[in-house]
């Protein structure tokens, strides 16, 4: 007699990762298209992993530069003064300042290299097999993918400010070479989240419940 737990795959359902319908597909097709909002509707994300990992490598190498080089140059009449990320998250350090400094470290510094690391824990745990901590696993995917996003302000805030401060000829604001760096890491890292399919994690677990089943028979 199965024990197994069952899954949507095992049942035949997908599920719509544009507005969450559980579904069955069409008779006689292993795949088809969401009822509700016609989205594609996919057992397994399509070479998941690989592309999760490549998106990683890109991600990785890019922020390497996108901290050690000048992310925004200051042009004045005493000259040119480049500044780095954590430069910047340095110079706005003050009594009234402090907040937009730490927002700044957390989501250009701390976001970015969690997410990285957060990613390449579960492509790993994935790829070994492991079934510990799934539901652990599952909630760091999806805090990761809440996240994410907010890497963008230090690109918004850099933005604005070459945008605003433009006071020549006594002092001008142009963006740096990181600047563009940081943009690719965050989105190379948006890219390997939305490659992830978090249903991998489950699979594992699934397949140690079958073999189990055939230990048994």
């Amino acid at each position: 007699m199965s024990t197994s737990t069952p899954t949507a795959m095992k049942e035949g359902l997908q599920c719509c990762e544009a507005c969450g319908l559980l579904s069955h597909p069409a008779s006689g097709a292993e795949e088809g298209r969401c009822p509700r909002c016609d989205e594609e509707l996919v057992f397994r994300k399509k070479d998941s992993l690989q592309r999760t990992i490549a998106y990683l490598v890109a991600a990785s190498i890019c922020y390497i530069p996108a901290n050690f080089l000048p992310v925004m140059t200051t042009i004045t009449s005493a000259g040119r003064e480049s500044d780095t990320i954590m430069q910047g998250v340095v110079l706005l350090w003050s009594p009234t300042g402090w907040p937009l400094s730490l927002i700044v470290l957390f989501a250009s510094i701390m976001i970015p290299s969690a997410k990285i690391a957060g990613l390449l824990y579960l492509v790993i745990s994935v790829k070994r097999g492991s079934i510990r901590n799934n539901i652990q696993k599952n909630r760091l995917y999806r805090m990761i993918d809440i996240i994410g996003r907010w890497s963008m302000v230090d690109v918004f805030v850099d933005t604005f400010t070459v945008a605003l401060i433009q006071l020549q000829p006594l002092m001008s604001v142009e963006p740096g070479p990181g600047l563009l760096f940081f943009a690719a890491v965050v989105v190379f890292t948006m890219m390997a989240v939305d490659s992830f399919d978090p249903r991998l994690i489950w699979d594992s677990a699934s397949s140690t419940e079958t073999e189990k089943e055939v230990q048994h028979a």
